[in-house]
Parts: structure tokens; sequence; C-alpha cells
């Protein structure tokens, strides 16, 4: 039996509340164009009793996530929290504010700093640290910054490399599934959209980024900023591959960035990631620890609410750790007893003492996906059953399996029974296969979408509820055109060139290219750099150096043009030398990707 974190336990709230300041009389955030992008009121509902519609667990969570305002952490330390799916610290120093993971978008960024001034003072922004490579904690940097003041901008090691690449590369999948992750298109209320366990929801705000001055390189790097004395702990593979910790032994606060939050985080998030370690990620919980919780006061982080207390936070910190490790380990003892990702996460439970805190439950990550993706980190997507090997296509599959059990009209009633029972798990994967067998299946969709309403709003888990909810709408037909778009103006800009190409080479549309041969040389003037790119067995191959083979084109530009031609086709200012059209078979050899592909429907 489950053991249930105590409920009389108020420390959370209290903690949540701690050092309230004021939030904002305007309660819309609006960006240029008058749009609503974050609406402070939007999750007011959350003050009632909770409902049958959703998770008694999930919804005190999103209580405690919804609270907005500037809070103080500790004298010259203070947090918005509230105005986005992340937080934003406000660091005193002599002359102005050290800015701490300025959100998602400008708009959001720009009213928090507005709330900070309002009663802190117009103090001048001397300067900005990324705590890690997601874009909840740089996209609003240019509300912060406009791009003109001379300040130090401070972020871990290979922070931009990953920054783009993950908006990038798989950007447009990533964005499709952070609609159901996030629940971005379904409405707030009590029987949809109440919150993701780490905050309530993404803003639809301006993305933007600036680079970083300053990188941090190795634990025990310290930099003294704006008169404040920074000491730093490089974290990468955690819960970013760039991400670091920092303590202020000035003020006796740590911050802890994402590595350790109120909640059990992702190993691997719904919306797709490399998978994270939690190995690693536990090693370096431990290491924070040892470096700083004896001399720390007070932990904060870029998500929820701070810990007080040195015991307080000390043991939040172990037990956090333990959390991924018991994880990492226990995956790894059962796997190697032969158990399959889905059969481990049948198997493990927590120890009680974490069961039974209530920073480590499955609010955003969870149990169950987080320990298949230690399956996957180790041993890939096959269980090494052969059954499994080869497996047909789910439409296939599901039009086979509709089949063998009798036919729709046998099938579907004996969905419904188990719907009615309770068995929730089997009548989703059962009625799937109807949906799949056939998509206009009208009944058998309205079926399947009153499951996933179930599942969803009996889920502690908030990013689970939002994918059931978010299938269910789909299911009725009420599907979103995408809003989401990683990939900004700003985000683009920063592309490296080898990222330009690499960004190229993963749209090339192999089958029709396998005929394909052609050799562009690329001459970057701005950057006195040459690049030879190569297709050939639909493979667009990139080298510095080549053979002396003459080329089929010379295409000579700068790099702000080379990206404009990449993201748009455009050529103005483009000298192109030799056969202009091999540029164009390359450009219409390129895919687009689809952001609004089906997921509940093949």
């Amino acid at each position: 039996m489950n053991v249930q974190p105590p409920p009389e336990d108020r420390t959370d709230a209290e903690n949540a509340d701690r050092g309230f300041v004021g939030s904002a009389a305007h309660r819309e955030i609006k960006d240029a164009a008058g749009r609503v992008v974050w609406d402070l009121d939007a999750y007011a509902f959350l003050a009632a009793e909770c409902p049958e519609t959703a998770n008694p667990s999930l919804w005190r969570q999103s209580r405690l996530t919804a609270k907005h305002g500037l809070y103080q952490v500790t004298d010259g330390l203070y947090q918005v929290r509230g105005f986005d799916l992340s937080n934003v610290s406000f660091i005193e120093g002599d002359r102005g504010v050290i800015v701490v993971d300025p959100l998602l978008s400008t708009e959001c960024a720009a009213a928090a700093l507005a709330l900070y001034r309002e009663h802190r003072g117009r103090r001048p922004v001397t300067a900005v640290i990324y705590s890690h490579s997601h874009a909840d904690h740089f996209g609003g940097v240019r509300g912060v910054l406009d791009g003109t003041e001379d300040v130090p901008i401070v972020a871990p090691a290979e922070f931009m490399e990953h920054a783009v690449s993950e908006n990038v590369y798989a950007g447009t999948a990533m964005n499709r599934r952070a609609i159901y992750m996030y629940g971005t298109e379904l409405p707030k209320g009590p029987a949809g959209q109440i919150g993701t366990g780490l905050g309530q929801t993404t803003s639809a705000g301006t993305i933007s980024l600036i680079a970083p001055t300053l990188s941090v390189h190795e634990t025990g790097q310290e930099e003294v900023i704006d008169g404040v004395r920074i000491a730093f702990q490089l974290t990468p593979g955690t819960e970013a591959p760039a991400e670091m910790n920092f303590h202020i032994p000035g003020r006796r606060a740590l911050c802890m960035a994402e590595n350790a939050t109120h909640n059990l985080h992702n190993v691997l998030t719904l919306r797709g990631a490399p998978v994270r370690d939690p190995r690693v990620w536990a090693r370096y919980l431990t290491e924070a620890i040892e470096l700083f919780a004896a001399r720390s006061d007070v932990l904060f982080a870029s998500h929820h609410w701070p810990t007080w207390g040195t015991a307080e936070l000390t043991g939040f910190l172990r037990q956090q750790r333990d959390l991924y490790a018991y994880l990492h380990d226990q995956t790894l003892r059962l796997l190697n007893q032969g158990h399959t990702g889905t059969e481990i996460a049948e198997l493990i439970r927590l120890p009680p003492a974490l069961e039974g805190a209530w920073h480590a439950r499955g609010y955003y990550g969870s149990v169950s996906h987080n320990v298949k993706a230690v399956y996957q980190r180790y041993m890939g997507w096959f269980d090494g059953n052969p059954a499994h090997l080869w497996e047909l296509p789910p439409q296939e599959s599901a039009r086979k399996h509709v089949e063998f059990m009798g036919g729709a009209e046998a099938v579907l009633p004996k969905a419904r029974a188990a719907a009615a029972a309770g068995d929730l798990r089997w009548a989703a994967q059962v009625l799937n296969y109807l949906v799949f067998a056939d998509p206009g299946d009208t009944a058998a969709r309205d079926l399947l979408a009153e499951v996933y309403d179930r599942l969803g709003q009996g889920s502690e888990n908030g990013t689970w509820r939002n994918f059931y909810l978010q299938g269910a709408a789909e299911l009725r037909g009420h599907k979103p055109v995408s809003t989401i778009d990683s990939t900004s103006p700003d985000v683009l800009q920063a592309l490296g060139t080898d990222q330009i190409f690499d960004s190229l080479a993963i749209r090339v549309n192999g089958p029709r290219a396998w005929d394909v041969h052609l050799i562009i040389d690329w001459n970057l003037t701005d950057l006195k750099e040459e690049v030879r790119l190569s297709l050939a067995n639909g493979v667009l191959t990139r080298t510095r150096a080549h053979d002396g083979t003459p080329a089929d084109l010379t295409v000579t530009l700068t790099r702000p043009q080379l990206l404009a031609l990449a993201t748009t086709g455009n050529l103005d200012g483009t000298r192109l030398d030799g056969d202009r059209q091999a540029l164009g078979t390359l450009l219409g050899l390129l895919d687009r990707g689809d952001r609004d592909f089906d997921i509940v429907t093949p």
C-alpha cells in the first residue's frame, strides 16, 4: 500500500507564502499586439476545494505553484514566482541587480522586473545568470535587457550549443508534443488544465536569447559580480545537458537551478529530449551537500518555493539525491534480473520515507516513465524479446488486433465493459486499437476520449493529466493549430555555421535524394571560413577540407545571408558561381516539419 504524505503538514504552504511582498495590479500580461500571453487570475479556481475531476494531491501542488508575486528569500535576494512556468530571481548588488533565469518570454520577464522595481526601486540590471540551457530559463532575457547594456551574462559551459540544438534539431516534434505535456491549448479549470506540477504552464510570449559573455567551466569557479561573490558548481547531464548550481556565501543562499525542486523531475521529459543521467544527477546532489549545505540558511530554485534552515535544506537535498539514485540503482538491479522497462515500472515502489515526502511525489516526472527512461538509457528501445524486434507499425497492427478479436462490433462492448469496471488502462489500450484500425469509428473515439478524461482527472502527475486531456480533446475534433515555436529569431541567430548546415542535413528527403550527386562550396566572407557540402546517397556531408574535386557551385555570402537562405530561401546579396541549379536542386530536396502531426489518430 502506498504511503501518503501527511495532509496536515503545512510547511510547503507556509514556505510558499513566506516573504510575500506584493503582486501586480494588472492581471494580464500582453504582447505588443495586445495578445494576452499570461493571465495571473487564470487559476483562481484553485482556491476552491478539490473537485472529483482532479487528483487531490495534484490540486494541492497546483495551488502552491499558482501563487504569484514578489517574494523576499533573504536579505538582498528576491524572486518573482507565478509569472511563467519558472521563477526569476533578483540578487541585489552594489550598483544594481543580478537577474537569474529571466523566464520563458520577454513580456513576462519585463512584467516581473517591473514588479521587483515597484517595490525595490529602479535598480539597473548589472548582470544576468542562466542556470541552464532550457528556454524557460533564458527566453525572456530581452525583457530585462535590450541588448545594448554592457553587462556580463553568465552561463554554464556549452550552454549555447545545447540551448540552440534542442530547440532546432527536433524542435518541431518537441513543440507538438509540448502542447500535450503543458496543456497549453486546454481550457483552464477543474475539469481541464490545472498545472504541470513544476509550474502552471508555459507563457505564450516572445522567446529571445542573448549569448553569454562569461562561461563557467569548472566547479569551484568563483566570480564577483556587482560586488556579490558567487561560487559555481557545474552539473552537466543532470536536468539539462548544460546546467549549474551556485552559492552566494555572503547571503548563505544556495541556488539549485532545476536539480532539486518540490517534485520528482523527469529523467526523460514526455515532450522528448535526450535521456538524462540520474546516476550523475544524484552524485552532483551529494557534491552540492558537501560543498554548500552546511554554509547555507536557505535553498532556492528556478521553480517552486524555497526551503529555509540548514538542517531542513540538507534533509531536502539528501532525499532528492536518494530519489534519483534509488530509481537508477533499482532499475539496473531489476533489468539485470531480466525484467523489461515496462515490467520494472510496475515492480518498483519508493521507500516509505521518500514516498511520504511531498517534494518526492511524481507531479512532473513519474516513477513509471522515469524507470522506463533509465532502462532506455542503458538498453535502448528493444527489450530483447524477438517478437518485439520487428513489430508491425501501429495502424496495421491495430487492424489485425481488431480482426483477431472479432471485429469492432465485438471489441467495443468489451471495451465499454472494461471502462465501466474501472479497468481504464486496458480499456485505453483496446480502444486505441479500434481508433487506429478505423479513425472514423466515432463510437470508439468518443469512448476512448471518456477513458482519457478519467485517466487524466485521476492522475497525480500534471503532465500525464495534460496528455490524457489533450488526447481526449483531439479525439473529439478539437485539434489546435500549434502556437508554440521555439525557433525564435534570437535562437536562429545563435546557430553556429555547423549547426546551420546540420539543420539542412536533417531536412534532406533521403529517398528523393538517393540518385542526386552534387558538391557546393560555401565561402563565408565575414567569418573567413570555407565549407564544402557534398550530397550523395541521400546524405548531406559537411567538410572543410576536400580532395580538389571541382564543385558544381560556389556560394559566396555572409553568415546572416546563409541563415536567411537556410530558413527562408532568400538569396539577396548572395553570389553564385557555377551551376546555379545545384542550389535549387538542394533546396528542392528539403522537407519542412509538420507542426500539427497526428498523435492520437493514425
